[in-house]
């Protein structure tokens, strides 16, 4: 199952390092290229939780070896997009493909994994499970580096070899599928879908449409509505695609919550860290990745202590110390960021990471333990959606504040270097939009006295851009701060046995 998810979570940050190349060959522009990135994103996002359930219809190995070779399948063909006008349609609708077999994957993994181990050691199996999983994520950077010195088409062919290996030992382990005879609620699935891909539709297009744009509240409004309309659609169902009455437990509804404020500041810190790490660092893509090394080093480390904390002592002790850490290390790593050194920051980095680390497990493990009747493949689609979405909301809200705070301090100081206001506004604006990745990367050129004045307060610019880093990784730390929270709210009970399914009342005599 390590080896199935594997392909999912380099494939979040590995095609990012291979866009210029991608964009100069087939001549994408620049929204559709980020359309590229977003497609895989938002598939991933809108179909979990149907990915889940269908783990518990079908049987979970199965629905593993179908996402592996939908994913694989689209991977393959995304590499072998051709030269032309199809080519922009070809690799978005082959992304989206690649998304929904992510979504079928990962769910039915993390099901299987749950489903062989018994209660008591499912804290560190499933802590190994996740501090191996999430720190292939760091190696996108790295492999897409080497990989586009190739050719950029090696990111998505690279695939081919780990789902080999990964239906190859699915085989070998002789999983055992136990499909349920009940039937799919599709209207429910239609409602989820429709309401978490418009939601996060809006969010990942408010840096390009604009926060006061009518499309962007429309979707996320719209989406919101969908899902709304879901949740009072699900109690009338006889089975339904998820069995809300799963929130009325207030462990799971504090796991659930911890996990989307953790999610708000762990996923948003893969890109923000390494643009950190580039432009005022002047790191290469490599060298971004190899910092975010440290963060992993803390998480990898704790998440083993966390799932032994779990197995000892239920998840509540876990989930304080994580938050808790988290928003030290986050606050103390903020603080730091100014000072432009690598080696200052690395013990900070370790903390958040470390916290991060302790919390995500038990949290994770904790929720899915609960499940009513072994739906362990729908309770897992759940958490899982809930992570995904906090990410693109945090992806969203920190990127719109840091492109403001950018601008506004590019703004002070070339002002202060002798530009008219609305000149220096104008000026700021497109090099906070530059550095911050909506835009191009390039220093300003020209002779003018905007282009001139840029070119001279580069080093300038560089510090105002770490200070506005540090009002998100402030925010990171509030993040965290509000899991600490919910935390308290856990009861501390700890599950011994599965959750057993209410019995349902027998349909009266006619």
């Amino acid at each position: 199952m390590l080896f199935a998810v594997a392909m999912t979570f380099i494939d979040q940050t590995i095609v990012a390092i291979a866009a210029p190349d991608i964009v100069r060959e087939l001549g994408l522009s620049a929204s559709g290229m980020q359309w590229v990135v977003n497609a895989y994103l938002l598939a991933l996002a809108a179909f979990f939780a149907l990915g889940g359930r269908l783990a518990d219809l079908l049987g979970a190995r199965r629905v593993v070896v179908v996402g592996t070779l939908l994913f694989v399948v689209s991977s393959v063909l995304c590499g072998c997009v051709p030269v032309g006008g199809i080519a922009q349609t070809w690799l978005i609708a082959f992304r989206v493909t690649q998304g929904i077999g992510a979504a079928l994957l990962f769910p039915a993994a993390l099901a299987v994994v749950v489903s062989v181990f018994p209660v008591e050691r499912r804290g560190r199996a499933l802590a190994l499970f996740f501090g191996l999983s999430g720190a292939l994520t760091v190696l996108g950077p790295l492999l897409g580096g080497w990989l586009t010195s190739w050719t950029w088409r090696a990111v998505f062919w690279v695939n081919v070899p780990v789902a080999l290996v990964a239906l190859v030992l699915t085989y070998l382990a002789r999983l055992e599928d136990r499909p349920r005879a009940e039937s799919l609620d599709l209207r429910g699935a239609a409602l989820i879908v429709a309401g978490m891909g418009l939601s996060v539709l809006g969010f990942q297009q408010a840096a390009t449409w604009g926060w006061d744009s009518g499309a962007t509240w429309g979707c996320i409004a719209g989406g919101a509505a969908l899902l709304v309309l879901f949740r009072r659609y699900e109690r009338g169902v006889r089975q339904p695609l998820i069995r809300l009455r799963v929130f009325r437990d207030p462990a799971f509804r504090a796991d659930t919550l911890v996990l989307f404020f953790a999610m708000l500041a762990f996923v948003p810190l893969f890109f923000f860290a390494s643009v950190y790490a580039q432009v005022c660092l002047s790191a290469s893509p490599t060298q971004a990745a190899l910092f975010l090394l440290y963060f992993f080093a803390g998480f990898a480390l704790a998440s083993q202590w966390g799932g032994r904390i779990l197995d000892k002592r239920g998840a509540r002790p876990a989930l304080k110390l994580g938050t808790a850490l988290g928003a030290l290390g986050f606050a103390l790593w903020a603080n730091r960021l100014t000072d432009l050194s690598m080696h200052d920051q690395w013990p900070y980095a370790a903390m958040a990471g470390a916290g991060i680390g302790f919390l995500l497990a038990p949290a994770s493990t904790d929720a899915v333990n609960r499940a009513i009747g072994a739906s362990y493949g729908e309770v897992t689609g759940v958490t899982q959606t809930v992570r995904n979405y906090a990410a693109s909301v945090g992806l969203a809200v920190f990127g719109a504040l840091l492109t403001h705070v950018t601008a506004e301090n590019v703004a002070g100081t070339l002002r202060a270097r002798g530009l008219p206001p609305g000149t220096a506004h104008g000026a700021a604006r497109e090099i906070a939009e530059s550095v911050t990745g909506n835009g191009d990367a390039h220093v300003p050129q020209g002779s003018g006295q905007a282009s001139s004045a840029a070119r001279e307060a580069m080093a300038a610019v560089r510090m105002d851009f770490a200070e506005a880093n540090q009002w998100v990784f402030y925010g990171m730390a509030i993040c965290l701060g509000l899991a600490y929270l919910c935390a308290l709210r856990h009861p501390g009970d700890r599950v011994t046995a599965p959750v057993a399914e209410p019995a349902r009342p027998k349909a009266p005599v006619s």
